[in-house]
């Protein structure tokens, strides 16, 4: 049977520990706590890491976060000021900068997070209707950097070059929209904007960030349709242009194929000239040698002939016969 004494030094003992493990704390590096007392703040925010120690039972730890944390709005559609309706995505860093006021007046992160939903949301509906589009979308120092690079590439070009330019000569540059704005000057001035209502909950906004821009539903399929036709109408420019440049080689070529052939045909027409008189001067001169032989061979040339379904009319004395006359051959009749 266990002694009443050690089981009442056991029950202190047991005691003492729970109110030492309530006693002490530890913060880590993330974190930062406010005590509280009754519900009420006791004290200056932890901000330290460590072991650290407060009243057991009466006083409470309450850790808030120290590191930077995310908030990501929903997707909301605006109108901007040129009237173009997009859907726009945004996304936010805030850190808790006076936990004390932050417990306070916020208490909790979801709460925070709901704080923030309310005052970026409208700072971001207001910049947004308050510029074009092309400011949204776009950033600002193109036409600038476009410049400079005109520039140094106009200082690498041949010496020679840039005497023939002349001293007076200024880079051309892409025809661009001139922005007021741009995406990043309106950010900084939502940041600004936000930044005034945000150090009453004990909150620090750091950036804002528009992470997606699109058209709503209605106007993107129009945007689609638009480009879908600009394609075309490239594509039928193209096709155009093909065409002509088809037709006007196939045109070359049907005139340098007339030219070949007209010269060729000229060609063999003299070499046939050419070949036929150098033909009659040989027979011409062949024959010459024997005008009786000559006439006998064409005369024996054309009996040969001569069809066999041909009939002829003559007399016994035409000459069609005179070299079959004595030769006891007989003429058809």
């Amino acid at each position: 049977m266990v002694p009443r004494n050690a089981k009442i030094a056991v029950a202190v003992l047991v005691v003492l520990a729970v109110m030492v493990g309530a006693s002490f704390f530890v913060v880590s590096e993330t974190q930062q706590v406010v005590i509280t007392q009754f519900g009420r703040p006791v004290g200056e925010p932890i901000t330290d890491a460590g072991l650290h120690l407060k009243i057991p039972f009466v006083q409470t730890a309450n850790f808030f976060e120290k590191r930077i944390m995310k908030w990501d709005g929903r997707p909301d559609q605006i109108a901007t000021r040129d009237k173009k309706y997009i859907w726009v995505d945004t996304t936010a860093r805030w850190q808790i900068k006076d936990p004390l006021l932050f417990l306070m007046r916020v208490g909790t992160i979801p709460t925070a997070n709901s704080r923030l939903d309310g005052i970026i949301d409208s700072v971001v509906r207001d910049h947004v209707s308050n510029n074009d589009l092309v400011e949204l979308v776009r950033s600002e120092g193109w036409e600038e950097a476009r410049k400079e690079e005109a520039k140094e590439k106009l200082a690498e070009a041949p010496l020679a070059e840039t005497h023939l330019l002349g001293p007076g000569f200024e880079p051309p540059t892409e025809q661009s929209d001139r922005l007021v704005k741009g995406r990043e000057e309106i950010t900084r001035e939502m940041v600004a904007d936000a930044s005034r209502l945000i150090p009453e909950f004990g909150m620090q906004l750091l950036d804002i960030r528009i992470t997606r821009i699109n058209y709503v539903e209605s106007v993107q399929q129009k945007v689609f349709d638009r480009m879908i036709s600009e394609r075309k109408r490239i594509a039928a420019q193209y096709r155009s242009e093909g065409e002509g440049e088809r037709a006007a080689i196939l045109g070359q070529m049907e005139r340098e194929l007339a030219k070949l052939t007209s010269e060729a045909y000229k060609k063999s027409q003299e070499t046939r000239g050419i070949a036929d008189a150098e033909a009659t001067r040989i027979y011409a001169d062949a024959y010459g040698r024997d005008t009786e032989f000559f006439s006998l061979y064409k005369t024996f040339d054309l009996y040969r002939n001569i069809g066999k379904n041909s009939f002829f009319l003559l007399g016994t004395d035409s000459d069609f016969f005179k070299y079959l006359k004595g030769s006891g051959v007989s003429p058809r009749k």
